[in-house]
């Protein structure tokens, strides 16, 4: 099973349409940036793909039908998010647990496409002009950008936005906004952002990819209280019917302001989107099976090979598909929780990773579909291998003395077994681990240095990682450890998770696939122990800290890969995680209703922007309900 918890590569740029983007116009290449002169998109690395007089996106349908509805699994979380449960209609905070979906209403200064790694083109923003010191950014706002209640989108309404999302934002999303200087409204179609001088493009992507919200909408509104009403936004799709807990729909807006642009043709082509939110796993499937869920992807291997055998899927009302995932994987691993003082030694961290017997549970539980992952750069350019070269030793010399004689080796790759459930040799190795850290054995139990007992307690919020759990606690109990596993409802383990009050934890994170500072978010001390944050870890390493600035402030491919397989070779040397697995595919199943394009895009599946429902499909997707 895969769990995304974090930021997924479309995540840094809000969903939405696109404004009319002025033609003939340059975009910035590189750190080729044209100054001065007003530019239609804007890319971190490289060209843009897409000229300024292109008529549609490559991976859409310009003629796909409107109409239908879907009901996906959600599969990834952001902000505030809980895979169970929502009481929030504010995602972008940290209090409560917000919907899925929210971002759907929002509009943005700029957006992303799903196959280009580091682009944005122009939404709310028709252009963008840089100064020559590349500080002050200064966009012009169409015209014709609307909110739902017909009220046009003012610099007021960004000036206010950003200012809120940096001051009582969520910290994963502020964190990156914290680079603005000021941000001023001029005239009454401009804004003008300057950003600190040790800014880069992560920055501009982070401004331009955030929501706008309408101030005067906000106004008498406490931004981070409790929200149980609709918030007024100009996206695709308008907040529709809801039940905390329960459900929660987005309606289609059919005379969306942007509808017509070139971003915006042949995608968000359902009527609604409806979420629903069910106790556990189980209840999930039994819903799609039953066709309350339409769509779903499968991240457990057991289920594909065995339980899509339903009445549905034998008849062809339900089909299966495996398409080829071609994003780094990201890591999904289990991570321990440093700030805690018996994982403080990495030899001790380190030895309890040494006891998981990847190749046992591959071949008992999830049936050889998946391999063992070693690194957050799995699928890249950016995993290290081999001796550090050249380029890398310039960057870790001038910090040796803090950083781990091991990431001076070839970086660490978990062992492999036999696959017999038999760790005896991976156990002896653990004890003299252990036995280095100050452990010892006080009959069958494994005492600290602090002659405490060394427990840890696996923490989830669904019991699908159950038998991988059990597998792995047995060989931790085998060589004296108190370990144990504990489920917990979705709403506590939210809050747990977000104050750290927990010894592991599994999550999946993607890497930023350009210099972005979210990746201080993963694992800088600044993040350690802010609430919210993604660094479950703990991570509070001063050579981390100082390679992460080199991975943020690359200026061009080569800087980006040195730096990041240098952070690659110190997060592996600091084993502050326990590495799980990754598959080359993903799997999907849903309900024959719908159609697709014939090139799907490179760096997403493209379900809600891209499907259609098939005409005569309409009234069996549930539209009449």
């Amino acid at each position: 099973m895969t769990q995304r918890i974090g930021l997924h590569r479309r995540s840094f740029l809000a969903l939405g349409g696109a404004a009319v983007i002025a033609p003939q116009l340059p975009s910035i290449a590189e750190a080729e940036i044209r100054t001065q002169t007003p530019l239609y998109g804007i890319s971190a690395f490289g060209d843009l793909k897409y000229p300024p007089d292109f008529r549609h996106l490559d991976y859409v349908n310009p003629e796909a039908p409107k109409g239908g509805r879907i009901v996906p699994q959600a599969a990834a979380i952001r902000f505030n998010q809980n895979f169970n449960t929502f009481d929030t209609l504010n995602s972008y905070v940290l209090r409560g647990n917000g919907p899925f979906g929210m971002e759907l209403t929002f509009a943005s200064l700029m957006q992303s496409t799903s196959d280009e790694l580091s682009s944005a083109y122009g939404y709310v923003a028709r252009t963008v002009t840089v100064s020559d010191d590349r500080r002050t950014w200064q966009f012009e706002l169409d015209p014709e950008a609307y909110f739902h209640d017909g009220s046009p989108i003012t610099p007021a309404d960004v000036v206010f936005s950003l200012t809120t999302l940096c001051d009582k934002g969520h910290e994963n999303l502020a964190s990156s906004l914290r680079q603005i200087e000021t941000v001023e409204a001029v005239g009454d179609d401009k804004v003008v952002v300057t950003v600190l001088a040790d800014s880069n493009m992560s920055t501009i992507l982070s401004i331009v990819g955030a929501p706008i919200f309408s101030a005067k909408w906000w106004e008498g509104r406490d931004f981070e209280a409790t929200l149980s009403e609709a918030p007024l936004g100009s996206g695709p799709y308008k907040l529709g019917r809801f039940a905390f807990g329960s459900y929660i729909e987005f309606d289609r807006v059919p005379d969306h302001w942007a509808a017509r642009h070139p971003l915006m043709v042949g995608r968000f082509n359902f009527d609604r989107i409806r979420y629903e939110y069910y106790r556990d796993r189980t209840a999930s499937f039994e819903a799609f099976k039953a066709g309350h869920v339409l769509f779903r992807e499968e991240f457990t291997s057991r289920s594909w090979a065995h339980d899509y055998n339903f009445p549905a899927i034998l008849d062809g009302r339900v089909k299966r598909e495996e398409i080829p995932d071609e994003t780094p994987s990201g890591g999904q691993a289990w991570f321990l929780n440093t700030r805690r003082e018996k994982f403080s030694d990495p030899r001790v961290r380190k030895a309890i990773g040494l006891l998981f017997d990847f190749e046992w549970a591959n071949a008992n539980l999830m049936y050889n579909s998946y391999e063992r992952s070693a690194s957050f750069y799995e699928k890249t350019e950016h995993k290290a291998s081999g001796l550090p070269d050249e380029a890398e030793l310039a960057l870790m010399e001038p910090l040796r003395d803090s950083i781990p004689p091991e990431a001076f080796e070839e970086p660490y790759v978990p062992p492999k077994t036999d696959g017999s459930g038999r760790v005896r040799e991976l156990a002896r190795e653990a004890m003299k681990l252990f036995t280095e850290a100050g452990c010892k054995l006080d009959g069958n139990r494994l005492l600290l240095p602090s002659g405490e007992r060394l427990s840890v307690e696996f923490l989830d919020d669904d019991n699908t990682f159950e038998p991988h759990h059990n597998a792995y606690i047995k060989n931790l109990r085998s060589v004296g450890i108190d370990a144990s596993y504990r489920v917990v409802d979705a709403s506590q383990f939210t809050l747990r998770r977000r104050d750290f009050d927990f010894d592991i934890v599994v999550a999946r994170f993607p890497m930023p696939l350009y210099p972005h500072r979210f990746i201080k978010q993963l694992f800088g001390s600044s993040s350690a122990n802010a609430p919210g944050s993604f660094n479950l870890a703990g991570i509070a390493s001063p050579a981390i800290d100082a390679v992460l600035e080199k991975v943020i402030a690359a200026k061009t491919p080569e800087e980006f890969r040195v730096a990041n397989r240098v952070m690659d070779r110190l997060l592996r040397a600091g084993h502050y995680f326990v590495f799980q697995w990754h598959k080359a595919s993903h799997w999907l199943a849903y309900w024959d209703y719908y159609d697709k394009p014939a090139i799907r895009p490179k760096y997403d599946i493209g379900v809600l922007d891209t499907w259609w429902t098939r005409p005569e499909s309409v009234a069996a997707t549930g539209m009449s309900g």
